[in-house]
């Protein structure tokens, strides 16, 4: 059983209005604060909702150097997932993995040491946090016996999953004329971790990694110190600049953002902050439920009462742009039709949130009373009876 309804209506749109203005709620989308970026390429969305909510040049492939190892992860994830690989399963650093990944490459490495085995989850460690790519050449020899077939993999993968500019041409993202991908293409592939993966994308909020006894920290610089900040991967190389697919959640809303091309480390992480900071200035919180409030009531059959009244467990705060704040449904969805007896606090559905088909929060709905069972039994069938005709 459901009943769907607009926040708006819900509110009534005088107090949603007085609610909004007490909240300092987002103006209309013409007259919202405008955002630039010193990124060459930037973009931002809503993780739930795929909704971008800010985009320069986004669809112009760009060398993604390290940023490009989400893909690689991509395909480690899905294989776990799959079943055809464990996390304690052990590969073997090749000589070519040491020599082109490894210390005497000169580029981001676990320094794991030749014809060594290395747990996949370390290796997954190494790639995440240290950026490695003896760990990346280790794992695409592994899975698909070299990297040239491996990279071939990983463009066919990344383009079924909307990523569809992206051309790999190796597991690490150094330096190749026809490696390439859009922030755009980032941003799929890193929503597509956090939303399919969320148990392995806890890796990429790790602050350090040690392997052969030496630690090197975590290069994403949102982990340091932005508020909600727990993902995702850098990249640098001298022909891409300074580049990084970041995610941070605040008041049950993730944003993702990919930027590119910029100059420094230091403005790579003032560009990834200020535009986080703009895209969580277009949420408002509505306080749409207190705990307890009443939400709706629910058709008990068989019962002394004909209905119950269904409570809200929680408090329900939702984070909404002005323009979600209008598109918004209220949905209360229970398991009906409840049976008596029914007991006093028993969970029998939900209130979702939802805003384009897609739920952006949702709360426990809970009985607010005891229901005895109807001692008739006449009056017991003729509810059955009823159950059989018109349903719920």
């Amino acid at each position: 059983m459901s009943i769907s309804c607009h926040l708006r209506r819900l509110l009534g749109a005088g107090l949603l209005a007085c609610l909004m203005a007490m909240l300092g709620a987002a103006p209309p989308a013409a007259a919202q604060e405008e955002f630039t970026s010193k990124a060459l390429q930037a973009i931002l969305l809503d993780a739930r909702t795929g909704r971008v909510l800010f985009a320069k040049d986004a669809d112009t492939t760009v060398p993604p150097a390290s940023m490009s190892k989400l893909m690689t992860m991509i395909m480690v994830f899905e294989a776990l997932k799959a079943g055809t690989l464990t996390l304690d399963q052990t590969f073997t650093v090749s000589e070519d993995a040491w020599r082109r990944g490894g210390a005497m490459s000169g580029g981001s490495t676990m320094y794991a040491e030749v014809k060594s085995s290395i747990r996949l989850e370390d290796l997954i460690k190494g790639a995440v946090v240290q950026s490695a790519n003896d760990a990346c050449i280790v794992i695409a020899e592994a899975i698909a016996g070299g990297e040239p077939a491996f990279a071939q993999r990983m463009t066919a993968r990344a383009r079924e999953l909307g990523a569809v500019n992206a051309t790999f041409r190796n597991a690490t993202g150094l330096p190749d004329p026809e490696h390439r991908m859009s922030v755009r293409d980032l941003s799929v592939l890193a929503r597509h971790i956090i939303t399919r993966f969320p148990d392995y994308y806890a890796y990429y909020s790790l602050p350090e990694f040690t392997w052969n006894d030496i630690t090197q920290q975590n290069r994403n610089p949102l982990l340091k110190d932005y508020p909600g900040a727990d993902g995702m991967k850098t990249g640098y190389t001298k022909e891409a600049g300074y580049g990084l697919v970041g995610s941070a959640e605040r008041d049950g809303r993730r944003l993702i953002m990919v930027i590119a091309g910029t100059k420094s480390i230091n403005e790579r992480r003032q560009e990834a902050q200020a535009l986080l900071d703009w895209g969580f200035r277009q949420f408002r919180s509505v306080d749409v439920y207190a705990k307890g409030d009443r939400v709706g009531q629910a058709r008990v059959w068989g019962g002394t009462q004909r209905s119950v009244p269904l409570l809200a467990a929680q408090s329900v705060r939702v984070a909404l742009t002005a323009q979600e704040q209008e598109l918004a449904e209220v949905k209360l969805a229970y398991n009906g039709p409840l049976m008596a007896p029914v007991e006093a606090g028993k969970e029998v559905g939900k209130v979702r949130f939802i805003v384009d088909g897609i739920t952006v929060a949702d709360v426990p709905v809970v009985t607010a009373s005891p229901v005895e069972a109807e001692p008739s039994m006449w009056s017991r069938a003729l509810d059955s009876v009823f159950i059989m005709i018109f349903g719920s």
